[in-house]
């Protein structure tokens, strides 16, 4: 369990120790240039006056950076040791963190803990060009869709046992998700404009081998792509079969189960333009999650390591991003 007594949540200067032995364990790096030689990198901290705490300069390029420079944090007012808290508070948070809570809990306003939540959320997002595809010989990857919102043709409850609406219901229209995820291993989720047979296998075909064996439902979404693969297996959730022997897509059903719960319970709304960012931080926590003895530190300086080389702008934050 984090402790959030620790100096690194309440002092600066232990904070920003903090990060430099994360991002830089063997010594700073120029941001700039690429510089990583130590002995034509000096810190110019406390030189002058006007020169701000944690300030190093490379000889190469003539440049100044902090350990901010080049990440998700660079030009940001809000104190690092705030920083540094907000990131363990979304590491450590299985259904995640209202923006509301955070904008209490670290004394901001609401508009700046909501970009620190989306910026925090982009330290988090994976890069798939990196990290290679899931699956592969002897492995199993269950495909699933979910939705979020209601159907447009939505009927009235039943406990309203036929009395009429007081205002004119509007229609909704529902946003998909496509996920995959390794028995045992990561899960990728994709916010698609809508879930078909191109969009769903070409999801597949970018991010699973063929070799790999695929679990589904009976989802026609699935028949004609899983072909390709060395077995396709679905079980019948319509009939009630939800497990026969080892075929069955509880995982990924219980990936859905977390995220929904907290995109209900916790978030409560989020704009269309914004859910690439959300399932990028489910993702991250359910790919170092504790059942694969990934504690909330290390998950926490996971996410700051990928806060390097990434940037959002304010406006950028509202740009809308589909698979």
């Amino acid at each position: 369990m984090t402790d959030f007594t620790a100096p690194i949540f309440n002092d600066e200067t232990e904070a920003r120790k903090h990060l430099e032995a994360i991002r830089w364990p063997r010594g700073p790096n120029c941001p700039h240039c690429g510089n990583i030689d130590p002995k034509t990198i000096a810190r110019v901290e406390g030189r002058k006056q006007s020169h701000r705490a944690g300030l190093y300069y490379c000889n190469e390029c003539k440049g100044t950076f902090t350990v901010t420079v080049g990440s998700v944090m660079e030009r940001s007012k809000v104190p690092l040791h705030k920083w540094v808290f907000a990131f363990h508070l979304y590491a450590s948070s299985k259904k995640g963190m209202s923006a509301h809570q955070l904008h209490r809990m670290l004394g901001v306003t609401y508009k700046t803990a909501w970009f620190m939540a989306h910026r925090i959320r982009e330290a988090m997002k994976e890069d798939v060009k990196s990290s290679g595809p899931i699956g592969g010989p002897g492995k199993t990857v269950e495909a699933d869709e979910t939705y979020l919102g209601k159907a447009e043709d939505q009927s009235p409850s039943p406990q309203r046992k036929g009395r009429p609406y007081k205002f004119k219901k509007t229609a909704v229209r529902r946003t998909s998700v496509v996920a995959l995820v390794e028995r045992g291993g990561k899960v990728r989720s994709f916010h698609v404009k809508s879930a078909t047979k191109a969009s769903v296998r070409e999801i597949l075909y970018t991010n699973v081998p063929r070799n790999t064996v695929l679990h589904t439902d009976e989802s026609r979404l699935y028949t004609e792509t899983g072909k390709s693969y060395a077995e396709h297996h679905t079980v019948m959730h319509s009939a009630g079969e939800y497990v026969r022997g080892i075929v069955h897509t509880n995982t990924i059903e219980n990936v859905f189960s977390v995220f929904k719960r907290g995109m209900h319970g916790v978030y409560q709304h989020c704009a269309e333009k914004h859910l690439h960012r959300y399932l990028a931080e489910f993702d991250f926590r359910y790919n170092r999650r504790a059942a694969l003895k990934v504690t909330d530190t290390e998950r926490a300086h996971d996410a700051l390591r990928g806060a390097a080389g990434k940037r959002l702008m304010y406006h950028q934050a509202s740009a809308a991003n589909y698979a």
